[in-house]
């Protein structure tokens, strides 16, 4: 039986919670555990993703950290990202032999979780041709940036539920130059607790979990 474990780790830096990943991903590697989808909220944060350009980062950071922006180089695919309050970050920790073993099929998978999400809201969200991530009317309301390690996952999307969307100013985002939007701008009123029950909801389904365990609160492990 394969059992999804949902846990809500609310606000926490992203350091930290990359250092959570990384024990999460060992307990894994080690066939410890279950599969887990670590979901949180950073404070304002730019990532870049070891594919990323130099030229996709508008400011240096020594101008990210004057306007209260952290900045960390990952080890994750893609390119620069923007993570911030108002969004919903989430992380599976999977292992995939329990699923399929392929990379492009993951990240389809995880596409397709969070088009699902934006279908419950009644919004018709896309994949781009060439493009990854989930799109509406040609925005990208939801960025993923993975990385796999002995078929075990890690990082993974932030969904715009309602960040502040003028802190994208300070990057090109994954590298494309189109326009970012937010559930709240499409005129989605919902809370992050429901938002995140849906989440929980269609991971559990696309990826075929017998069961979800939803958790508000985790015990670190």
């Amino acid at each position: 039986m394969r059992k999804l474990e949902v846990l809500d780790l609310g606000r926490i830096d992203w350091l930290r919670a990359y250092n959570l990943q990384q024990e999460y991903v060992l307990r894994r590697k080690e066939g410890l555990g279950v599969d887990t989808l670590l979901l949180v909220e950073h404070p304002h944060v730019v990532t870049m993703g070891r594919n990323g350009k130099e030229s996709n980062l508008l400011a240096p950071p020594e101008i990210l950290a004057k306007a209260g922006i952290g900045y960390y180089e990952t080890n994750r695919g893609g390119d620069v990202t923007y993570h911030g309050p108002g969004q919903i970050v989430g992380y599976p920790i999977f292992d995939l032999h329990g699923w399929k073993k392929d990379v492009v099929a993951y990240v389809r998978a995880v596409e397709e979780g969070l088009i699902g999400v934006m279908a419950s809201y009644g919004i018709n969200a896309v994949r781009e041709p060439g493009m990854t991530g989930v799109w509406v009317n040609g925005a990208k309301v939801a960025a993923i940036g993975i990385h796999i390690s002995r078929w075990v996952s890690s990082h993974g999307f932030a969904l715009n539920h309602t960040p502040d969307l003028s802190y994208f100013r300070y990057i090109v985002p994954c590298g494309l130059s189109l326009p970012v939007t937010s559930m709240q701008e499409l005129g989605i009123e919902a809370t992050r607790e429901d938002v995140i029950a849906r989440i929980a909801r269609t991971f559990g389904e696309v990826f075929a979990f017998d069961s979800v365990d939803f958790v508000t609160t985790a015990a670190m492990p």
